[in-house]
């Protein structure tokens, strides 16, 4: 059963069933994790994300490899210089799309050379 329902049914405010949702919690409700866990997870998660990924791709057949780190929340440096122009455009497009649909950024940091910020990432200029 799940907590809902069991507050539900402990306050009298209805029958069990009437409350069915079709979700199951019973998953979390024997789970305990001490605090001293969840911080390490925090901490591993931010470890991971402060990660910045270099990425020369050479065809436009990279672009999933460019698009996986940068769904994990990794900030990732795409250096197009290896590519014909048109694929390069092609790989710039995709990268623009992929840092618009995820609340990135992406910013030209040198000729050719794109930085792709996640949405939790600061850039900073001077």
């Amino acid at each position: 059963m799940g907590a809902v329902r069991k507050v539900v049914s402990y306050l009298g405010l209805g029958g069990i069933d009437q409350y069915d949702d079709g979700y199951e919690d019973e998953q979390y409700e024997d789970e305990y994790v001490p605090a001293s866990e969840r911080a390490a997870k925090r901490w591993r998660a931010t470890v991971e994300s402060s990660r910045i990924v270099m990425v020369q791709p050479l065809k436009y057949n990279d672009a999933p490899m460019i698009g996986q780190h940068f769904r994990e929340g990794q900030t990732v440096i795409m250096d197009v210089t290896g590519m014909p122009m048109p694929e390069a455009t092609r790989m710039v497009d995709f990268a623009a799309g992929l840092a618009y649909g995820c609340d990135g950024r992406i910013e030209r940091i040198a000729d050719r050379v794109f930085l792709l910020a996640p949405a939790h990432v600061e850039i900073e200029s001077t």
